[in-house]
């Protein structure tokens, strides 16, 4: 999963596409590179992140959304937001998978949404918003939290008749360097749940604060967690550098045999 960040305020700042005309030559690189699907965001979710408006949001990632699809009709869309009238409108420009950071805590008719779309959803952990999740960072056992939040989540979906989920662990997300660590070493007992695992660690300050480095330094971190994780199960991989993450599956998958 390619990332494209229609955003000026990103972590990272080799992630910022600005205008339709760089994000349509950011795409094309990325597919060419091997990736299977483009998530297009427009709303930073760094840590300390301010909110935009909803009619921001649509503006940063509609036309974009739409370039894409014109240039590259069978290009598959994942929609990085939080606000179910956003991925509406995305999901009528093309985008045809919802990523939630919020795991549907954000807005109530998320669910709905998704359901009613039959929309592939990426739920993720997260607790608090973008803006306070550093303050959230508390919990007795992060691994067995994490997994009662997916729990209860995933039964509100099926509920409401909605199956098609992956669950994403939320590294970087209101959660301390070593707890991110440590969740990361339990990876494996995700699977209990039987949902397919995606995860984003690219460039992450889990990799450039542990190294003492910047972003712009952690690809080589983030082959290693992105191998580490394939090792563990993992199913999709949330990247910015999108040749450097599918040699890293083609070496695996070579060493797999």
């Amino acid at each position: 999963m390619g990332i494209l960040n229609t955003t000026p305020d990103s972590f990272y700042s080799g992630s910022r596409v600005q205008g339709v005309h760089a994000v349509l030559k950011k795409a094309e690189q990325m597919l060419n590179e091997g990736a299977d699907l483009l998530d297009i965001g427009g709303f930073s979710t760094r840590p300390g992140a301010q909110e935009i408006s909803v009619d921001e949001e649509l503006q940063r990632v509609i036309p974009s959304i739409e370039v894409i699809k014109k240039e590259f009709p069978d290009v598959v869309i994942s929609i990085d937001t939080f606000r179910s009238g956003v991925a509406r409108e995305a999901f009528e420009a093309g985008a045809s998978i919802i990523n939630d950071i919020s795991g549907g805590q954000a807005d109530e008719a998320m669910f709905e949404t998704v359901t009613r779309l039959k929309a592939p959803y990426v739920l993720m952990h997260m607790k608090g918003t973008p803006t306070t999740m550093t303050r959230h960072a508390g919990y007795e056992n992060v691994t067995k939290e994490v997994l009662q939040f997916f729990a209860k989540q995933t039964g509100k979906l099926k509920r409401i008749g909605h199956t098609d989920i992956i669950i994403d662990p939320g590294f970087g997300f209101s959660k301390t360097l070593d707890q991110n660590y440590e969740l990361f070493r339990h990876l494996n007992d995700l699977h209990i749940l039987g949902y397919p695992v995606l995860i984003g660690v690219s460039r992450k300050s889990m990799i450039h604060k542990l190294l003492k480095i910047t972003p712009e330094m952690a690809l080589n971190g983030t082959n290693i967690l992105n191998f580490a994780a394939l090792e563990k199960g993992a199913r999709i991989l949330r990247v910015h550098d999108v040749r450097e993450a599918r040699e890293t599956i083609e070496l695996f998958s070579a060493l797999k045999g």
